[in-house]
């Protein structure tokens, strides 16, 4: 093939082109700039009739009108966010059912006569009891799917708010949150698993921070009953408090049931039609749905070749396999810092902090603690919005940072003001250290350990690993909140936070060191992060 120059233009002659070519000439993707008004008389003297043709396709090709104008991006998919939506609201009555003791305390204490002592521990041990609802959520979710096990925990929270607003006393009363806290351990474990498996992986970080936006939406609807329901007469007030839980679960129980199943539990029970049409709905796009399938279909065929659904297999795995169990070290050690950082002591005894920091109304402790509840619900939207687009390594070390800094700064302030009454700078100042240790909080290390937790679990291994997980959350939670009481009065209410405080800069360490970023990743392509193929 010959090349003509003129004016300094570098052009290929077409009537070099092989004959043989014909019109498949259209085809052929060479870059060929339209000839200049100097080249083109020369070039139409020297052509043939017959290649006139040929020419004019190669000199249409190349003009800018004629280039391919590259498809815009696929708009998301707002189905699987209504899914997850749904499936989320029973989040709301398990932060609900654990946060209303934070005010109800004080109208059991004079109705019931109950303890310190009883308080410390029905405050707490509804996560202990939550255990129970934690390890048979694996088993359950792998057996009888995601969706009928969200509706049995919403069963569990129609059952014990009742028992415990009917309890004419101690027993009772832990009874009552024995029940409740079996559901909150179904909560804890099925919603976030649901809620990352439904999700495309554009918003997967958005829609698997829904659980924890919707339980810090239930603590701030408690803190609200607390203080709606305060002014009824002691004995009615308490129980209505919990009653008011039970009122919304046959509705959610119904429309979870609208809902689709989980299209990697449908794989896993081989369903392959229904997982691919469940996929059609959740997808971005056709392409991503087939991609998401394929991927599921690897990851299902890896488990089946390993004893798969979470069973023996699964768990020799752990045994033999060091990517697995760095995965559930690292599941492990967040949601251990995650509740370690002391965040129930602000949550369930919030009124009795402000109280040492000076407050004496009760009307103003419970409307500060509404306050507490809107601060924490309200940062969670911050996390929902970027998690997505900074990514959750960024989000975590901020608010592992954040906690660190306002726990020695609410430290301080009781080390050097302690037993000030009625003092409105010490008051105030102590009002902003609980803000902002909420705020940091739930911009990251709330929503995100759960986040995280769900994403790089194999699929395998993820309702058994999420119901370990949840577990350690829920024995930690259980611990600083049966503890709170006497460690303050053994240390301080200083020396409690400075503790915390310390805790908090152990998590800042552990997260820059081990944890790596996942944004924008498909849950299959974890595998590859941390060899756990």
């Amino acid at each position: 093939m010959r090349r003509h120059v003129i004016d300094g233009s570098d052009h290929i002659c077409v009537r070099d082109a092989p004959r043989s070519l014909g019109n498949q000439a259209r085809q052929v993707r060479l870059y060929c700039p339209t000839p200049g008004p100097q080249l083109q008389p020369a070039m139409a003297q020297h052509r043939p009739d017959s290649e006139a043709p040929l020419l004019a396709a190669a000199v249409t090709a190349t003009k800018p009108d004629a280039a391919v104008t590259p498809e815009p991006p696929a708009k998301r998919n707002k189905y699987p966010f209504f899914c997850a939506v749904l499936a989320s609201m029973t989040s709301v009555l398990m932060g609900y059912n654990v946060a209303v003791m934070s005010g109800a305390q004080i109208f059991m204490a004079e109705d019931l006569g109950v303890s310190d002592a009883q308080i410390e521990v029905l405050s707490g041990v509804i996560n202990i009891y939550s255990l129970v609802g934690a390890l048979l959520a694996g088993w359950t979710s792998d057996r009888l799917g995601r969706r009928l096990t969200i509706v049995l925990a919403n069963a569990f929270f129609l059952a014990g708010p009742l028992a415990m607003a009917l309890a004419g006393g101690y027993a009772v009363l832990m009874a009552g949150r024995f029940v409740a806290g079996v559901g909150v351990g179904y909560a804890l474990v099925i919603a976030p698993v649901y809620a990352a498996e439904i999700a495309p992986a554009s918003s997967r970080g958005l829609l698997s921070s829904l659980p924890e936006i919707f339980i810090n939406s239930g603590v701030m609807l408690s803190y609200v009953s607390n203080f709606v329901f305060s002014g009824l007469p002691v004995h009615l007030s308490w129980r209505v408090m919990f009653a008011a839980g039970a009122v919304p679960t046959l509705f959610l129980a119904a429309g979870v049931l609208t809902m689709p199943e989980s299209p990697r539990w449908l794989a896993m029970k081989g369903r392959l039609q229904e997982a691919k049409a469940v996929l059609d709905k959740t997808s971005d796009t056709p392409a991503e749905a087939e991609q998401r399938l394929l991927e599921i279909e690897e990851v299902v065929a890896a488990g089946s070749g390993t004893g798969g659904e979470g069973g023996d297999g699964a768990w020799k795995e752990v045994a033999t396999k060091a990517g697995v169990r760095r995965v559930l070290a690292v599941v492990l050690t967040l949601q251990f810092f995650q509740q370690a950082s002391g965040i129930d002591s602000v949550v369930l005894y919030g009124p009795r902090v402000l109280a040492m920091a000076g407050v004496t109304s009760n009307t103003l402790l419970l409307g500060l603690n509404v306050l507490f509840g809107v601060a924490k619900a309200g940062s969670i939207l911050v996390a929902m919005a970027l998690a997505d687009r900074v990514g959750r390594r960024p989000l975590l070390l901020v608010s592992t940072g954040g906690m660190t800094a306002s726990l020695l700064v609410l430290g301080s302030l009781f080390a050097a003001f302690a037993g000030a009454k009625d003092d409105a700078a010490v008051a105030a100042g102590s009002v902003a250290a609980v803000v902002a240790f909420v705020v940091a909080f739930s911009v990251g290390f709330g929503p995100l350990a759960w986040v995280y937790s769900s994403e790089i679990l194999p699929l395998r291994l993820r309702g058994q690993g999420a119901g370990l997980g949840t577990a350690m959350n829920r024995i930690m939670s259980g611990v600083v909140t049966m503890t709170f009481i006497s460690l303050y009065q053994g240390i301080t209410m200083a020396g409690a936070f400075y503790l915390y405080a310390g805790i908090c800069a152990a998590a800042f360490v552990f997260i820059y060191a081990c944890l790596p970023e996942t944004r924008g990743r498909s849950l299959e392509d974890m595998e590859e992060l941390f060899h756990t193929k």
